[in-house]
């Protein structure tokens, strides 16, 4: 005989249970919000944009979103004189769009031979604003460079601490003898260190830095006088980057890039905050074909994406706050040049880049040529 259970012999004593009414539930999308940055226009404080074709083809990229531009004088022949200089920012001008307000800033190249005259010629011009100094040797067209800068530079060098003229710099030694990865701290114990203690008025930019000597040094200088650009190569990209899945000429630049270490102290020093750091693409076109044979040209075209890429990195740092005074403000506010006042929008919003630029003469390949990235630059 089985036995009432508990549960049946007390179910009539238990309340009735409530009756659920079950119906499908519509999900509600929430809306698609993008985030977006208004920030002042910025300026590019190291670019390359060579000349005739060439030229015609690259200025509309970086005369789109930028203000202004220090430009590169490393022509053939090189832009030595101040005559010269003049003559090649007309050129500038007359190839950039309509209706485009783009300034391109002048600098003449340092020689052996160069005048202190000719450091007040450039300044009273107007259009000039540094001296860029190219140790022979170091890169694109620098055959002309300083071979020996205090033993034929000096007086110059004193007549742009009068004029208040920055001396731009390449900071690499060329000898054989030292290893191509550590000609930067070379250059900074052996040449800057000591230029900068016997002209500490001197105002310096060290280009394209790609060490975290660059990093220490710069910041174990007087604010103001000594300062840094950086690229957008030495900020995602490290000397893996050169040959992962083989040789990777695009990504060959010089300096040339380094360990994940250096990368890495560049990155926390640009998104940091400090005012001695500023954007200087280095953007360096060539034609595909110059770029992928045996002997390869140096540069990294990266004028497409430049602020696509520093967006990407200050975003990653949680330092989007920070992004607009690396851009916009600590440049000119190093070159005593006023800030810009119109603005740009960058919006987080996915954008393929071209897998190059095709012209009747030939191609230009992008930096991250046919990748996808995620912040897209516009004109407010």
């Amino acid at each position: 005989m089985l036995k009432t259970s508990f549960f049946s012999s007390n179910i009539s004593q238990l309340s009735p249970l409530p009756i659920v009414s079950i119906r499908r539930q519509t999900k509600l999308k929430a809306p698609c919000v993008k985030m977006e940055l208004s920030i002042a226009r910025p300026d590019d404080w190291h670019l390359h944009l060579r000349e005739g074709e060439l030229l015609e083809a690259v200025v509309p990229h970086s005369s789109n979103h930028f203000g202004r531009a220090i430009i590169m004088p490393n022509l053939k022949p090189p832009i030595t004189t101040t005559l010269k200089a003049v003559a090649y920012q007309k050129s500038i001008l007359k190839s950039m769009p309509e209706n485009c307000d783009f300034a391109p800033l002048m600098t003449l190249y340092l020689t052996d031979t160069t005048s202190p005259n000719e450091i007040k010629l450039a300044r009273e011009s107007g259009a000039i604003f540094g001296v860029k100094l190219y140790p022979a040797g170091a890169t694109t067209n620098s055959q002309d460079g300083v071979t020996d800068l205090f033993g034929k530079c000096l007086p110059v060098l004193e007549e742009m601490v009068h004029q208040n003229m920055p001396l731009l710099v390449h900071g690499e030694v060329t000898s054989s003898e030292v290893d191509i990865f550590d000609r930067e701290k070379v250059f900074i114990d052996t040449i800057l260190s000591p230029l900068i203690q016997k002209f500490p008025r001197l105002k310096v930019v060290m280009e394209h830095i790609t060490t975290k000597d660059a990093v220490q040094f710069v910041e174990s200088c007087d604010e103001g006088f000594v300062a840094a650009t950086v690229t957008p190569q030495h900020l995602v990209l490290n000397r893996n980057s050169l040959f992962q899945g083989g040789l990777q000429p695009h990504n060959y630049c010089l300096p040339v890039l380094k360990r994940e270490t250096h990368r890495q102290a560049i990155v926390k020093a640009v998104t940091s905050g400090s005012k001695r750091f500023f954007l200087g693409t280095d953007s360096a076109p060539h034609e595909k074909r110059t770029k992928e044979r045996s002997c390869g040209c140096a540069g990294v075209y990266n004028a497409p994406v430049a602020l696509s890429v520093y967006a990407k990195v200050f975003e990653e740092a949680g330092a989007l706050d920070k992004l607009e005074a690396f851009t916009s403000f600590n440049g000119p506010d190093f070159y005593g040049l006023p800030r810009n006042t119109s603005k740009i929008k960058l919006t987080k919003t996915p954008w393929k880049v071209p897998s190059s630029f095709s012209f009747p003469w030939g191609d230009i390949v992008p930096m991250f040529a046919g990748e996808t990235l995620e912040w897209l630059p516009s004109n407010s």
